[in-house]
């Protein structure tokens, strides 16, 4: 699901999602507000990979190859839509495929992956940002380096401005039944930390009736910017419910 938000004109974020031989895929992309441009990128970047990921998945490839093939393909559909000099759009991405064997997650920038477990949750991903940066460095606290006025700033992007494109790419072997979550930081701004999402989100009623609620949080937060949640159930293999 994707909303407007309160306070912005236009939603900028974009998401697809698709079925697998053996799973489910999904892409968020969140298109970045001072490029031109930007919601055509996140649209054309989400659809041309989710493509690859089916395409590549479908025919055996590994689900690593086949998301860094995706980020690739989004890469250069956003590098091309780049006009005159002062006009390049730009936009994150963050990918999931779930199959039997897991999660594998992707991502460029700070759209995040969550796991939602109903023994635990936790972030799959960390933000290309300036905060984590400052962190990872040793330069800051995390206290401090989120409470800075440049935390937001993202360090890594799609877009012909962007520099060699260097995906992170990781997989996560859930022990027990949950839900992937990738959403643009329109919900995790409101909602950061894991447990407080899957206080949310886990309910029984499925991962549209997660979607909903991910949503109306983040709207009853403040709403300041476009949302876009996509979320695939996930059972290690054994752990079907009903079996």
């Amino acid at each position: 699901m994707s909303d407007l938000g309160l306070r912005r004109r236009r939603n900028e974020d974009a998401f697809a999602i698709a079925a697998l031989p053996r799973g489910a895929c999904a892409v968020v992309c969140d298109g970045v507000a001072t490029a031109p441009g930007s919601e055509e990128a996140s649209r054309r970047a989400a659809d041309a990979a989710v493509a690859v990921l089916t395409g590549r998945v479908s025919v055996g490839m590994d689900p690593q190859g086949a998301t860094r093939a995706a980020v690739e393909r989004a890469a250069e559909v956003v590098e091309g839509l780049a006009g005159e000099p002062r006009r390049s759009p730009a936009c994150t991405f963050v990918s999931a495929i779930v199959d039997p064997a897991g999660v594998t997650v992707g991502w460029v920038g700070d759209s995040r992956a969550y796991w939602l477990g109903e023994a635990g949750s936790c972030l799959l991903t960390r933000d290309d940002s300036w905060a984590e940066s400052m962190i990872e460095q040793g330069a800051m606290s995390a206290d401090d380096a989120w409470a800075d006025k440049r935390a937001h700033a993202i360090t890594a992007w799609l877009g012909a401005d962007s520099g060699p494109v260097e995906p992170h790419v990781a997989a996560f072997r859930p022990t027990g039944p949950g839900l992937v979550l990738l959403c643009s930081d329109g919900l995790w701004n409101g909602l950061p930390e894991a447990a407080d999402l899957a206080a949310v989100a886990l309910g029984g009623d499925g991962p549209m009736g997660a979607a909903r609620r991910l949503l109306r949080a983040a709207l009853d937060a403040g709403g300041r910017d476009n949302v876009t949640v996509a979320v695939i159930p996930c059972s290690p293999p054994g752990r079907e419910r009903g079996r």
